[in-house]
């Protein structure tokens, strides 16, 4: 069987990645007032960074439905079947996008895959997917092995300002006013498929060095890990931190990726965050 592959914009997969291993992107929407920008197509994570500097942060949207049924048509033409892997559904109707849309095609079968995370976390599952289509792997045995890495895949955020998760929605008030009067900086990850504070911590320093522990405990049993290290908008600080952690933790391969424009509105410029998974 042909199988494509197919991820949405917030895997944050760079584009000669993409480019390399065939993958397909549904755009997810970025909209400053009555300008929409398709992400990572019309907007990059700089240029996104640049706008916010100067306007009101934007709202975010899903892809219609009619951009995944549209998609899937055209891969019908010469692919049996279509891993779709997709942000978590309890942040974003994007996976049930693909759901709706792949009752709606005819010719080629449409294996959604709800990833519960987002951000290049998201994007290992697609490049995993990726690689298996690329040898003929079935597309049921490509699914496995993505359930297979979801057991060990963990991600975790330090946000500078609370009132962007809360605002979104992604966040109760009463999470984000505490976390504001207290001047903490929480640690937040994906439980249940959804964004909830982990722990709270008093400095950036102390948050960012928890994050490393909870790699560690896990890394420290030798296995190979994979690992990514995402930044809002601080490059040279997650540049770093991947040198440093690169010689602490042989076993485990670092790559850097980023909060692109639709997370990056929820989570504010000078986010950081790790995720990982087995290799």
């Amino acid at each position: 069987m042909r199988t494509a592959i197919v991820t949405d914009s917030t895997a944050y997969i760079p584009i000669e990645l993409r480019e390399k291993w065939n993958i397909h992107l549904i755009p997810l929407h970025v909209i400053f007032g009555n300008e929409v920008y398709r992400e990572e197509i019309d907007l990059t994570w700089n240029q996104f960074y640049e706008e916010v500097q100067t306007k009101e942060l934007p709202t975010t949207s899903q892809p219609p439905i009619g951009q995944f049924v549209e998609l899937f048509e055209q891969l019908s033409a010469d692919h049996d079947a279509v891993v779709c892997v997709h942000l978590s559904s309890g942040i974003s109707g994007t996976y049930q996008g693909a759901v709706t849309a792949s009752t709606m095609v005819e010719g080629i079968k449409v294996y959604p895959f709800d990833s519960e995370i987002s951000c290049m976390v998201q994007g290992l599952y697609a490049l995993e997917a990726a690689k298996m289509a690329s040898h003929g792997v079935d597309p049921d045995v490509i699914m496995n092995r993505l359930e297979e890495l979801k057991r060990s895949a963990r991600a975790y955020f330090m946000v500078d300002d609370l009132t962007h998760l809360q605002r979104g929605g992604r966040l109760s008030s009463a999470q984000a006013f505490i976390g504001s009067i207290l001047q903490v900086k929480p640690l937040l990850h994906f439980k249940d498929k959804v964004i909830v504070p982990f722990e709270k911590i008093r400095t950036r320093k102390k948050a960012m060095k928890r994050i490393v522990d909870l790699l560690a405990e896990e890394a420290s049993t030798g296995e190979a890990y994979q690992a990514v290290i995402i930044h809002a908008n601080r490059e040279e600080e997650a540049e770093e931190w991947r040198k440093e952690l690169s010689a602490m933790y042989p076993n485990v391969e670092f790559s850097i990726g980023y909060f692109g424009a639709v997370i990056g509105t929820h989570l504010g410029e000078g986010s950081m965050g790790m995720g990982w998974m087995k290799r």
